[in-house]
């Protein structure tokens, strides 16, 4: 029977600041999150500038690292993916996020298989440093079509390795409804098609499926909705307007956010949660040991946001373990 504390909650270094401006320094970011008592570990790779300092308050603060993550071209960053499973041993990490991006270094869209190719190395690597690689579900990536997720599983666990995934399912919420965002790699024909069903609540939905076929190892929660907002109050440097794949958790103040806040709609997202917590509390064979809240301040996210990213962040962690804890005690019924 699973225990309250077996499931790790913690925080993304990103997440930590209130704002996009005035970004606090590594050793505040640990004291951050160590200080606001819901937390257990912080998710962070350092650039090498940072490390060492990383390290010193993680142990000065007691708060390990006990999660990590980069993003990957693949054809040039294979090195990268192993100097980082190699930092995130050092640190002390026991999962590493991968979001491989949707090109390959030679300009074309990667495949399935590269992308299963990375993978299954990346795994056995990491076995070495005792950190085991999860590839992320996320928008800009390989992933974004969310069939191509069963589709590279299946070839892994065809040569006999487990399939770990890092599920954000906020990048599958925003899109319900989102007619536009549903084009991105062909998707929409698929849902049209009746072959992809991205509402948690109608049968064959993938968020389900990820679940039920226990791929889910780590969690990054960040909420969104259905055709969440485009996040108008920020832009990339080629100026297009942030994509919109954060909803505030809780009710931003007057004036502290651009567009109206509706409880009601996080409904689609809260729903993953607890089927993922629900799944996990009854089912042994459940990889899922982590959850990092990741509530941050990018143009697609929470750009020009005048609500504390940070505090958006602890509202998440202090429902989490509120739901998580009535999972247990529902299975132990």
């Amino acid at each position: 029977m699973r225990k309250v504390e077996d499931l790790k909650i913690g925080c993304t270094a990103g997440g930590t600041t209130h704002q996009d401006t005035n970004i606090p320094p590594p050793r505040e970011k640990v004291k951050m999150v160590k200080e606001a008592g819901v937390f257990d570990y912080i998710d962070r790779t350092p650039p090498l500038e940072e490390l060492e300092e990383y390290a010193r308050a993680s142990q000065d603060f007691g708060l390990p690292i006990l999660s990590c993550g980069w993003f990957y071209t693949l054809g040039r960053d294979e090195k990268l993916a192993e100097r980082n499973l190699y930092f995130a041993r050092e640190l002390g990490s026991v999962v590493h996020n991968m979001q491989v991006m949707t090109n390959h270094a030679d300009g074309r869209p990667v495949t399935d298989q590269q992308v299963a190719d990375f993978y299954c190395r990346t795994v056995d690597f990491g076995g070495k440093m005792g950190v085991t690689p999860c590839l992320e579900v996320h928008v800009n990536m390989w992933s974004e079509h969310f069939g191509r997720v069963e589709r590279v599983a299946q070839l892994i666990r065809k040569r006999g390795i487990p399939f770990y995934m890092t599920l954000d399912h906020s990048h599958v919420i925003f899109k319900i409804d989102n007619p536009k965002e549903q084009e991105v790699q062909n998707m929409k024909a698929d849902i049209d098609a009746g072959l992809l069903e991205l509402h948690p609540d109608k049968p064959g939905n993938v968020t389900s499926a990820w679940i039920a076929n226990d791929y889910v190892k780590l969690m990054h929660a960040r909420a969104a909705v259905p055709n969440n907002p485009v996040n108008v109050w920020s832009k990339h440097p080629d100026g297009r307007v942030g994509r919109g794949v954060q909803y505030p958790f809780i009710e931003p103040k007057p004036g502290e956010w651009h567009s109206e806040w509706d409880e009601k709609r996080l409904e689609p997202w809260k729903q993953v949660v607890r089927n993922l917590l629900a799944h996990h509390a009854a089912h042994a064979t459940s990889p899922l040991g982590f959850i990092s809240c990741e509530f941050i301040p990018p143009p697609d996210y929470g750009g020009g946001a005048k609500y504390s990213i940070f505090e958006q962040n602890v509202a998440c962690a202090t429902w989490l373990r509120a739901t998580w804890a009535d999972a247990v005690r529902k299975t132990a019924a």
